[in-house]
């Protein structure tokens, strides 16, 4: 096990308990999803609880909702007394970020759990203040030793299935709270804003299945509030909100914020839209996963707002978030001999390989929201991912992660792996050259799993380019299985300090460890 912090565990449920009473105390409303009104009385409400996102050795960003205008305060403390007390005054929230705000965090002692309250104030009268809400999380280690866990999945309230009150909401959520990580990647698909939710619907052995549903939840979403509503509805689930009380998150975006198998420029012939421009769509939808998520980079001035990013956890660990949505080019079959746009864009290509190169973390786990050498179609002649399903030299957007693997083996770049989600199941590829079209990389391992709360699909076949084998795959064998029939899937990633050893293991909700896999710290491929 890793060498990390110990943090007394009476004291940590009590200041968690507080947390969970605090989003409680006002009940989120279920059929009430638009905008706060401003004729409200009383104080202003935190109930849609808070989050923290992309936490490092020294910083974070605390997010809250408010149900009215409100001057958001956020003091931290390295104990759950919050004696001595530091003081964050952070920005008005008001209706142009839907009542949403963030407040950056500095100067934070590194490997340290921290104890912090988000406090509205009435904007006219700062002594009038709602009810604290409470969140703790740690700090990226400055030590080696102190090794980092995390876990790893995504695909939320997908393919019909919404939050079940009947069986307890994402439970899952809960489990993965009790493992208590150091952080979370969320690979992507938050949301499905193209995935209706219907009150009912009845499973093949004859149970229903019942779903929370909102008004934004009953349509295809397609402006600015209807994607804001998407974002919403998860945090109706007390489970999700208590996990977000206690561990940071790192998000990524994947098609589904948007729309099913979105590609910048596409104009869509899908009925139940009315505004037919994807771009103007999926404007849309990143304003409102930029105030519904904790993400620095996203909070910088638009000219220098990007998903993708480099999350830096300690010695051990440098995360590379990529985004391989925002900059590919069009769905196609896929076998272009010349592609320079591919599935990350020319720009992100290049700042990946510097940024990897530059990297003096033990690790460098490579966060993908689409797999490499699984074949995703779009329709009957297009792909979706990078994999177009011919195992012959790399074509089209193959040729873009030919070239950074080649980059990877030549610069002599150590300890990468690769972290996705996507396609609904759960399992292990090693890559290696002796069995691939295209030789010229170091071998490593891609790791895939997910979902959280959504339909559950069978395998997809592999692409022979990168030479894949599947050495460990759990998949059901016909099309968007329920939650309630198929336990849902996450990953953890373990990094001990003492021997710098990385062990992924693929989990199944209810506790079950799927596959286990150690790797050694230091090799270019293995």
């Amino acid at each position: 096990m890793s060498n990390r912090p110990s943090v007394p565990a009476p004291g940590r449920r009590t200041v968690l308990r507080g947390s969970l009473l605090a989003s409680a105390a006002v009940t989120v409303p279920v059929a009430v999803t638009a905008a706060p009104a401003f004729a409200l009385s009383g104080r202003p409400s935190a109930s849609w609880g808070v989050q923290v996102g992309d936490v490092t050795a020294s910083s974070a960003l605390v997010w809250v909702r408010s149900d009215r205008p409100a001057r958001m305060v956020v003091e931290t403390s390295a104990t759950e007394s919050f004696r001595r007390a530091r003081t964050w005054h952070g920005p008005l929230i008001g209706a142009r970020t839907d009542f949403t705000g963030t407040t950056p965090l500095y100067g934070l002692p590194a490997g340290e759990q921290v104890h912090y309250r988000v406090t509205l104030a009435d904007p006219h009268d700062p002594r009038r203040t709602g009810k604290p809400v409470y969140g703790t999380f740690r700090t990226a280690p400055a030590r080696r030793r102190d090794g980092v866990r995390f876990l790893w999945s995504g695909d939320i309230a997908g393919q019909g299935w919404g939050i079940n009150p009947d069986i307890g909401g994402y439970r899952v959520y809960d489990e993965m709270r009790r493992l208590d990580p150091d952080f979370f990647l969320c690979s992507g698909d938050n949301i499905y804003a193209d995935g209706v939710l219907e009150p009912s619907v009845t499973l093949p052995d004859g149970r229903v299945w019942r779903n929370i549903t909102t008004v934004e939840k009953s349509k295809v979403a397609e402006t600015l509030d209807e994607y804001r509503g998407n974002f919403r509805y998860n945090l109706l689930d007390d489970n999700l909100r208590a996990f977000n009380a206690q561990v940071p998150s790192v998000i990524q975006w994947d098609d589904h914020e948007v729309r099913n198998n979105w590609y910048p420029g596409q104009i869509l012939d899908d009925v139940r839209y009315t505004e037919k421009n994807v771009d103007l769509l999926a404007a849309r939808s990143m304003r409102a996963f930029r105030e519904y998520f904790p993400v620095p980079t996203l909070q910088a001035s638009p000219a220098e707002r990007r998903m993708h990013r480099v999350v830096r956890h300690g010695p051990l660990l440098d995360l590379f978030v990529l985004d391989m949505r925002s900059f590919r080019n069009a769905n196609s079959p896929g076998r272009q001999p010349d592609d320079t746009t591919g599935i990350l864009g020319a720009e992100q290509l290049s700042w990946l390989k510097r940024e990897l190169s530059r990297s003096r973390a033990v690790w460098k786990v490579i966060a993908a929201d689409m797999p490499l050498g699984l074949v995703v179609p779009d329709g009957a002649t297009d792909f979706e991912a990078v994999a177009q399903g011919e195992p012959g030299a790399p074509l089209g957007r193959e040729l873009q992660i030919a070239e950074l693997l080649r980059h990877i083996k030549h610069r002599g770049i150590t300890g990468t792996v690769w972290l996705t989600a996507d396609v609904h199941y759960t399992s292990a590829q090693h890559y290696a050259p002796e069995r691939a079209a295209f030789k010229d990389f170091a071998p490593f391992w891609e790791f895939v799993s997910g979902p959280l709360a959504a339909g559950s699909f069978p395998a997809n076949v592999l692409d022979g380019t990168f030479g894949p084998d599947r050495v460990f795959v759990r998949a059901p064998d016909r099309e968007n299985v329920s939650p309630m029939e198929q336990p849902q899937f996450f990953g953890e990633v373990d990094i001990d300090g003492e021997s710098g050893e990385l062990t992924v293991r693929l989990r199944a909700q209810g506790g079950t460890v799927l596959f286990s896999k150690v790797l050694q710290p230091g090799r270019t491929g293995q």
